[in-house]
């Protein structure tokens, strides 16, 4: 069914006179096929990555797959379906799987109808002004309680181009994006080559500065955290920052995909609670020795796959023992340790580091004269980072016209 000449004033009204305008129950059918067994491939959906193989995004080895006792009853996933977290559509959290699969039966599976495109709808589904549709139509009095329920989302309109420019569209996205994809990778490359000059310099200014001290002789704490009852299903979009090794960067916390807590929880978790500056080491899996101090105010917790290392402060200042843990002299020995046995780094490995211990004047000294020489390198990799998410603000920008058919017929190859 066509919709309505009311959506001819609304962004919908950009596409060219000639597509069709049709709202989603014409594009899509919901599928409910339930697996028998469990052992499909599990799936997951999120607005950074996509539909993707749970087994992918596991932090650690260890890890499990899911918290769930069995998979039977997951909902069936076939390649080029619509998956979406119905909880978090509206932010984003849908898109076309690559894969077959199963997925959570709380989450909608959607079909593709007729002659069309999926990929064409993952993109346009990916855009800001789809977006504010599905949050327009989802149903919940805050963000953490939004739903997009299938009725609602069939009926939403959309573009729907012939199926040829569907298919041009989409190859000239696939183009534009393998290209932004290689501009990125060089300029990640080059930020890996600034950072590792920067380490030399912090290297050469660490080395035999004061007397050689073990870890153990100059902190007050070193223990780690655990993962609540429940896994991932007890984690909150607000409440008590969560860290995980995912947040823990030798530049810095990243917050962006962060984890919360209830006050309830973070009260059980005592051994494990974050307090101002701490530093915090990533002790297992492929971030093992990453660390940085913890510098905010807020409280917050840490799971088994982070340490919390208390300095002495009368003795030792943070940002000292952060730099001299994100030294070669040490990060060669985690690697050693992570080389030989699967267990990760332990409170004795930590415990028995050495570290070079001047005066704690003298440690404030170092610490400022690295900042200076480092500044330059610094600089050039605050340019390179945003030139990385102008790129990645240019692909979101190309994405939306191209959608909407505003692009370079010529790019896109034959």
């Amino acid at each position: 069914m066509m919709v309505q000449e009311t959506y001819k004033t609304t962004w919908l009204a950009k596409a060219p006179e000639h597509w069709n305008r049709l709202r989603i129950k014409n594009i899509f059918a919901e599928i409910d096929e339930r697996s028998e067994t469990g052992q499909e491939e599990l799936l997951s959906v999120s607005h950074y990555t996509g539909v993707t193989k749970k087994r992918d995004s596991l932090e650690n080895e260890t890890d499990f797959i899911s918290n769930a006792k069995t998979l039977v009853g997951y909902k069936k996933v076939a390649e080029n379906d619509l998956v979406s977290n119905i909880m978090l559509a509206w932010n984003g959290s849908l898109g076309i799987s690559k894969y077959n699969g199963i997925t959570s039966p709380a989450y909608c599976v959607y079909r593709i109808k007729g002659d069309n495109n999926p990929n064409y709808f993952g993109y346009l589904f990916s855009t800001a002004f789809m977006k504010a549709e599905f949050r327009k139509k989802s149903f919940g009095i805050i963000d953490s309680r939004l739903r997009l329920y299938s009725d609602k989302f069939f009926s939403i309109p959309a573009p729907v181009p012939p199926k040829a420019e569907q298919d041009q569209i989409v190859a000239y996205i696939k183009e534009q994006s393998k290209k932004i994809k290689h501009f990125i990778k060089k300029k990640q490359t080059f930020i890996g080559l600034l950072k590792e000059q920067k380490q030399s310099v912090i290297d050469k200014l660490l080395i035999n500065k004061g007397k050689k001290v073990k870890i153990k002789y100059c902190v007050s704490k070193i223990g780690g955290g655990v993962t609540p009852k429940g896994g991932a299903t007890v984690y909150k979009k607000s409440g008590i920052l969560f860290l995980r090794s995912q947040n823990i960067y030798n530049d810095g916390l990243y917050l962006d995909n962060v984890a919360y807590i209830t006050e309830e929880i973070h009260s059980s978790m005592k051994g494990s609670q974050v307090k101002k500056n701490d530093v915090l080491i990533n002790v297992t899996g492929g971030s093992i020795g990453r660390c940085y101090t913890y510098f905010l105010d807020e409280e917050a917790n840490v799971n088994q796959h982070v340490t919390i290392i208390r300095p002495i402060l009368d003795i030792l200042t943070p940002e000292f023992l952060m730099l001299q843990l994100q030294s070669d002299r040490i990060q060669h020995q985690i690697d050693m340790i992570e080389g030989a046995s699967r267990e990760g780094l332990t409170k004795g490995d930590i415990s028995n580091y050495y570290l070079y211990l001047p005066p704690k004047e003298e440690q404030a000294q170092i610490v400022s004269h690295i900042k200076t020489e480092t500044a330059k390198i610094d600089q050039a990799i605050t340019k390179a980072q945003k030139e990385i998410e102008l790129i990645k603000e240019y692909k979101e920008a190309m994405i939306a016209e191209a959608v909407l058919g505003k692009f370079n017929h010529k790019i896109v190859k034959s």
